[in-house]
């Protein structure tokens, strides 16, 4: 396999729809076969890169450049970033897409009612109740993508199914080698060794 091509892998979706879980499961899959890989997503990112900012519209924004700056510097240097933010407006998705080049957009689908039932954080109880403004879904508007490359619903689907969907998706965009085209250092040594015996290297 030739020079690995950096790529951002974007997980967009309502809070608790799954992003982080599937970008997670992903993370060693994608190591497996060969790639370097760096996850960002909002509870790693605020702890450091913007500890600062709120949670208006106006910090949102720049909680979402700020991370598509670091998308782009790990892009460019041949790595393949997962990142999974709610990043609900349109807008400021396609500026990412635009400052990042190799961008693929996944949409992780999931019915409010399902997410309200779920409620792993307890976030929606407290956004119905009125204790958390600006809520996403609930008190502020949620944009869904018109057209990501890939769509998964956690709602219908496995994490497993899920994970597999973006994995073929990715082979087909030309991110992801084939699963049969995966070699470890060891199977590579080996052929190589052998190529050298029959005189071919």
């Amino acid at each position: 396999m030739g020079e690995q091509k950096g790529f951002t892998l974007w997980f967009t979706g309502l809070s608790g729809s799954g992003k982080t879980a599937l970008a997670k499961y992903l993370e060693p899959e994608l190591r497996r076969r060969g790639l370097k890989v760096e996850r960002l997503d909002g509870d790693i990112v605020r702890q450091s890169l913007t500890r600062d900012l709120g949670f208006s519209k106006e910090d949102r924004d720049k909680n979402i450049e700020r991370v598509t700056f670091v998308a782009k510097l790990l892009t460019r240097n041949g790595v393949a970033v997962l990142c999974s933010f709610i990043s609900p407006y349109i807008e400021q998705r396609n500026k990412s897409r635009q400052e990042i080049g190799n961008f693929v957009e996944c949409y992780v689908e999931c019915p409010l009612e399902t997410l309200i039932a779920r409620d792993v954080k307890g976030l929606y109880k407290k956004a119905l109740a009125g204790e958390i403004p600006n809520f996403t879904g609930i008190s502020d508007p949620y944009e869904p993508p018109p057209n990501p490359e890939i769509v998964v619903n956690s709602a219908t689907q496995t994490l497993e199914e899920s994970a597999q969907i973006i994995l073929n998706r990715l082979v087909e965009l030309g991110y992801l080698p084939p699963e049969d085209q995966v070699y470890s250092k060891e199977d590579e040594a080996q052929v190589e060794d052998r190529l050298r015996a029959l005189g071919y290297i």
